[in-house]
């Protein structure tokens, strides 16, 4: 399977007049996988947590919304199978791996896969992210690879770029569109190093992302690419920007 990192949006995403279409899209032209492991910037938790294995009521980790976002459902199967290879891939002397069964997929998980697999009818395991250190998140990513052998689609789910407070009305933010030519142009070079150090490699690097919680993802993406030989220039099913934010969003493999 291929290994994706995709900005999530956020639930209105559901009503913008393109952002959908592209995300199904892209969606038909994946190999349909076994199961989908998502590592989503709204769940850190330490050890590494897996959550639900059985259908659970998702996470509205949201304020303020308009009602029907939160009547939303996403009844997608549990992912026991796929579970118990993430705990035998990740568990070792000093890096222990807990369960959280009543954890239900957040909106960083569901929302972009309501649009991509609206069937619901493929499983899904979310895992939490244990850190936001880029290198330590690389080496989760090369650990979780041999799932793609498996039909595991990898996706990190996060945003390209992600500063709510720092958006003002109207337009793209200066910020926002350097750091996304930035990203494309380290990307097209896979420049991992620079990458890893995005904080002070990249132009308006602490604006684009002031916590980098939505960036972390992409890491365990770039693991799982780069221990399957797939570390390459990756394509980008989606970009441009939404709401001022870089949906730059990308597939590896």
């Amino acid at each position: 399977m291929p290994a994706l990192y995709l900005s999530h949006g956020a639930p209105p995403l559901a009503d913008d007049p393109i952002w959908p279409g592209e995300l199904a899209a892209w969606s038909a032209g994946l190999p349909r996988p076994r199961a989908i492991l998502m590592v989503s910037a709204h769940w850190e938790e330490a050890p590494l947590a897996l959550g639900a294995t059985e259908r659970t009521p998702l996470v509205y980790d949201f304020w303020g919304f308009p009602e029907h976002y939160y009547r939303v459902r996403y009844d997608a199967p549990g992912a026991p199978g796929p579970a118990a290879s993430v705990r035998a891939l990740l568990r070792a002397p000093g890096t222990p791996v807990q369960d959280i069964p009543d954890r239900g997929l957040d909106h960083g998980a569901y929302v972009p896969l309501v649009e991509m697999f609206p069937e619901a009818d493929i499983p899904v395991l979310q895992i939490s992210m244990p850190t936001l250190d880029p290198v330590r998140l690389m080496e989760i990513g090369r650990t979780l690879a041999p799932l793609r052998d498996e039909g595991v689609l990898i996706v990190g789910s996060g945003f390209f770029t992600h500063n709510l407070a720092a958006l003002r009305h109207g337009g793209v933010p200066g910020w926002s569109t350097e750091f996304d030519a930035w990203g494309r142009e380290a990307l097209a070079a896979v420049d991992v190093d620079a990458l890893l150090d995005f904080e002070v490699k990249s132009p308006a690097g602490r604006l684009a992302h002031p916590r980098t919680e939505h960036f972390a993802p992409l890491f365990v993406t770039l693991g799982a690419a780069e221990a399957s030989g797939d570390l390459t220039a990756p394509s980008t099913p989606v970009d441009g920007f939404w709401m001022g934010l870089s949906k730059r969003s990308l597939q590896f493999g």
